[in-house]
């Protein structure tokens, strides 16, 4: 069973690429727009580990950890824009386990997850699956291994990431943005045309294939693994 994990913060675009992220990594996730609201969530789901900004309206951070620690062992990390020594000591002294300021690294937050909960419980969340298979298609991201029509194709790492990135949600449409964000990531500082060299690439390998999948093109707005 995945862990669950609460987001109790008041930025919602900082919430939603929290979720975003952690649901990609295989946890259930709840987001909670303020302290009052993320103190009422916690009550009624009893997550695992909860994500915590520090300023928000109703309650903040701190008032809601002593809170949830009043009644509660459950792994709390706190999400700040502070970072002077003073506030970090006040998030510890109120309960936190961690904490991180922002702005942070996806990365680092889920290794910060990663080691909270392996101190606490000594699990961590079960990973989604890392392979896709659909006909005459086989995407391996552990092995790093493209089959295609029963035969192991040499493909390069983005481009496999790439394929198994849009391969995940068959018929969903991203844009080059999104797709350089998501593959490439956030630092990085090419052009859209690099997803399109390497769509381009991955058709070769995989045009004509089978009449139930392909790479589509979505004119004017990016491309899509479209499965019939």
């Amino acid at each position: 069973m995945a862990i669950s994990v609460l987001i109790v913060e008041d930025d919602h675009n900082i919430a939603e690429l929290l979720q975003m992220y952690l649901e990609k990594e295989g946890y259930t996730v709840t987001v909670a727009g303020d302290g009052g609201q993320g103190l009422a969530k916690f009550r009624a789901i009893r997550p695992d580990l909860v994500l915590l900004d520090v300023m928000m309206p109703v309650m903040d951070g701190w008032a809601v950890c002593k809170s949830i620690r009043a009644e509660s062992q459950t792994p709390v990390i706190m999400l700040t824009a502070k970072g002077e020594t003073d506030d970090k000591v006040s998030g510890l002294k109120s309960g936190a386990d961690d904490y991180i300021t922002k702005p942070f690294e996806m990365k680092e937050v889920l290794a910060r997850i990663e080691a909270v909960l392996r101190r606490s419980t000594g699990v961590v969340a079960e990973k989604k699956a890392r392979k896709l298979t659909f006909e005459k298609l086989s995407i391996d991201m552990d092995a790093f291994e493209l089959i295609v029509d029963g035969k192991k194709v040499d493909t390069p790492p983005k481009e496999m990431e790439l394929l198994f990135y849009l391969a995940s949600s068959p018929n969903r449409v991203y844009t080059r943005n999104q797709l350089l964000d998501e593959v490439w990531g956030f630092d990085y500082f090419g052009d859209s045309r690099t997803v399109d060299v390497h769509v381009k690439r991955l058709r070769e390998k995989l045009e004509g294939v089978s009449q139930n999948w392909s790479l589509k093109t979505v004119w004017g707005v990016g491309y899509k693994f479209e499965v019939i």
